[in-house]
């Protein structure tokens, strides 16, 4: 089971361009449930907004998934270049990783 809380997304503002930052080097979380996922390289992620974890990042033509006993669309949330955990639009929740994950990322146009 994926350990959540509820959370609220500030989200960008429509008329500000997204940030978007890219994967440099594949990386791979190992998730609390058991299950891996790989971020991979030269992945793009386009800020969508902020919670108070840290921002927010959705994939560039693609859907990322995490796994409990259920399948979970999930976006990146990232503080100070590191992956501290998940945020699920469709159930408006917060996943925390129990061990942050340091990210190597680049911008992105």
């Amino acid at each position: 089971m994926i350990a959540t809380a509820p959370s609220t997304i500030e989200v960008t503002q429509p008329n500000v361009a997204a940030r978007r930052i890219q994967i440099l080097i594949a990386t791979t979380v190992q998730l609390d449930t058991g299950y891996s996922r790989t971020l991979p390289e030269r992945s793009v992620w386009s800020r969508v907004g902020r919670v108070p974890q840290g921002d927010v990042y959705r994939p560039i033509s693609t859907i990322f998934t995490i796994e409990g006993r259920q399948v979970h669309e999930a976006y990146l949330v990232i503080r100070d270049k590191t992956l501290v955990g998940f945020y699920m639009p469709g159930e408006q929740n917060y996943s925390p990783l129990s061990t942050a994950v340091p990210l190597n990322l680049g911008e992105s146009e």
